[in-house]
């Protein structure tokens, strides 16, 4: 009692104590209910006994208030006092119980205008000071902080977490433990968690000490006359059996090791208790974090990678996205079917139904130029794929071969299959010396090849309908088709499992983001489906307002983190989306047909290609570039 009532003059400072009286009672000698008292101001921090006496004014009422408490506190009683603490008007409220062998000594705040902070009076003045004063401490401005903390009279650590890190640092477990049963603030799981993580330091530094009878008897009589899931006492038990082998080893009896090991178990209650008892740790960057996450997540046209200022609100203009046409590309002889910018941003594909395939440029000033021509197919030419390492391109067409170029040279490498083998689709795997192949005959499936024309693995059958798109996650571990019975398959490449989506309408095509997490799929319905490749969604994110009743429409994810999801349109438009938004924050005009393609330049934000019936390329760009005119 002595011991815990001297840490509790320790932490609070000057306070008012009671004498212990002499009591006659068989001729021994007894102490008072509880002796001591002190006074706190609203904020929790303790008053010294000169300000509180500066309170009182009145002798004569400071003497009947201190025999008011001195009464209370041997019967047990709570007891409060009520004192003007500033010209502000802000009070304080001095409370005191009894619990157990603890003196609990709490405080209220009494709410007025002048205790609350903002023009909607919604943050409490003394939270707002003592995450401050946390912030302050955790950025090393330790003198600041401890001026605040004195000007303010308001502690960044509350006095049960002081008396319980008195108790923790001094190795005093049985305090520990029945202080924390004493606190009623902690409750339920978080009571036992912080109770079994007390114990697993106790246990430990026992078995240290070569106590293992000591360790034993925590165990078998503290721990388990806990009212504690078993589950969590067998699992503690277990831990105490590897500790020698491991942490103890590194204990050896070194008083900083010893000093360090109980540091972090005051640093793990104070992350488990709950405030008021403790502020969540930086608690003020998480604030303001949450506050700029919020900026983000409300601005549409968010798409910067700059540091966003906290001097005034964030919001971005519709410059930061593609919205004006900067170049028009007109190389091509009929139809464009298909556009992909490489993966290094520095080239963009596009395949037409006149046959070709080319090779475009991006100049260091934005500006587009053709680099190749690839000829060498006898129909149209409907899919390109980059390899990853964009040293390699695919090419391919609904009634063509598969072919293989060199992207610095321009010349076909190989080709793959014949007249009679059609491929619908290809993608290539991260190390850019393998790919799948989608065929849309229900014999050939799909194909996994290296590129050297070896048929590594095939998926084919009856079973097996036709392919309409395909697509590997850019970390490879999932290779994802849709097919013409309106079915999504998702295969697990290292684990061979399938997850199939069904939707209700035919899906024409299908994009995977950057990240690998999500994938878009286009519906005739006129709808575009956002899925989750892990599958922990039921429903997909739907986005709508294009048209699509009859041609095969590709849309792609882009912008910074891939917030943005475009698409091209059966009534010549480019739609525009943000992924948190269904519908379109931007509408694109300028092609005179039919848009099938659309891609996003993955190193250049601002950067957009779409491929038009029309037989343009459009190169979109934020409004402030110069437009350049035609390229041929």
């Amino acid at each position: 009692m002595r011991r815990v009532r001297e840490r509790e003059r320790e932490i609070s400072r000057e306070g008012f104590e009671t004498e212990e009286k002499e009591v006659s009672g068989e001729g021994k000698r007894k102490k008072s209910g509880v002796g001591e008292l002190r006074a706190f101001n609203a904020c929790g921090s303790v008053v010294d006994s000169d300000t509180f006496r500066s309170f009182t004014l009145d002798p004569i009422l400071s003497f009947h208030l201190i025999l008011f408490a001195i009464f209370c506190t041997r019967l047990g009683l709570p007891f409060a006092f009520l004192f003007p603490d500033s010209p502000n008007s802000i009070h304080q409220i001095v409370c005191v119980s009894i619990c157990s062998r603890f003196i609990h000594a709490s405080y209220s705040c009494m709410e007025n205008p002048c205790e609350v902070l903002g023009t909607e009076g919604l943050i409490r003045r003394h939270e707002f000071v003592r995450i401050i004063i946390q912030c302050l401490y955790s950025l090393g401005y330790t003198n600041s902080a401890s001026c605040l903390e004195l000007e303010s009279g308001i502690s960044h650590r509350s006095n049960e977490l002081k008396l319980l890190e008195s108790f923790i640092l001094n190795g005093k477990w049985d305090d520990s433990i029945e202080y924390l049963n004493s606190i009623k603030d902690v409750l339920g799981e978080t009571k036992e968690s912080a109770m079994l993580l007390v114990f697993r330091q106790c246990v430990m530094e026992y078995l240290n000490c070569g106590e293992d009878a000591l360790a034993l008897g925590v165990l078998r009589k503290q721990v388990s006359a806990l009212d504690v899931d078993k589950c969590k006492v067998h699992s503690l038990a277990m831990c105490m059996l590897s500790f020698k082998d491991r942490e103890l080893a590194a204990v050896n009896h070194d008083d900083v090791v010893v000093h360090d090991l109980r540091s972090k178990l005051l640093a793990d209650l104070e992350n488990l208790l709950p405030p008021p008892i403790s502020v969540p740790e930086a608690r003020l960057e998480h604030l303001v974090e949450s506050t700029v996450t919020a900026w983000v997540d409300s601005c549409k046209y968010h798409s910067s990678s700059n540091r966003i200022s906290l001097y005034e609100d964030h919001c971005c203009s519709r410059d930061q996205i593609p919205t004006r046409t900067t170049q028009i590309l007109t190389g091509h002889k009929h139809e464009v079917w298909f556009v992909q910018f490489s993966n290094n941003g520095e080239y963009l594909a596009s395949s037409s139904n006149d046959c070709t395939a080319m090779i475009w440029k991006v100049l260091e000033d934005g500006i587009l130029t053709l680099k190749h021509t690839l000829n060498g197919h006898q129909h149209a030419v409907s899919f390109v794929a980059w390899s990853p390492d964009d040293t390699k391109l695919l090419t391919c067409g609904n009634t063509e071969v598969l072919k293989l170029w060199d992207v610095e040279t321009g010349t076909c490498k190989r080709t793959f299959g014949n007249q009679g083998f059609v491929v619908s689709s290809c993608a290539w795997f991260p190390n850019s010396k393998q790919f799948a192949c989608g065929s849309s005959d229900p014999e050939k499936g799909v194909c996994m090849w290296d590129c050297d024309g070896n048929v590594i693995k095939s998926w084919r059958g009856m079973r097996m309908p036709k392919v309409v798109d395909l697509a590997v996650t850019p970390d490879g571990e999932y290779l994802i088709s849709i097919f013409l019975d309106k079915e999504i398959r998702i295969l697990h490449m290292g684990t061979n499992s399938e997850r199939v989506i069904s939707e209700e309408h035919p899906i024409t095509s299908l994009s995977v983001s950057g990240d690998s997490k999500f994938f878009i799929v286009n519906l005739n319905s006129q709808e575009i489906h956002m899925w989750d490749v892990d599958g922990k969604w039921d429903k997909p994110s739907r986005f709508k307002g294009h048209k699509q009743h009859k041609y095969v429409i590709r849309s792609c994810f882009g912008g910074l983190n891939n917030t943005f999801i475009a698409s091209g349109s059966e009534n010549s438009q480019v739609y525009i989306w943000n992924r948190r938004n269904p519908t379109p924050i931007e509408v694109l005009s300028g092609h005179s047909m039919t848009v099938n393609c659309v891609s996003w330049n993955p190193k250049i934000p601002q950067m957009l290609a779409s491929a038009s019936d029309d037989y343009t390329i459009r190169i979109w760009g934020p409004s402030f570039q110069k437009k350049e005119g035609e390229v041929e």
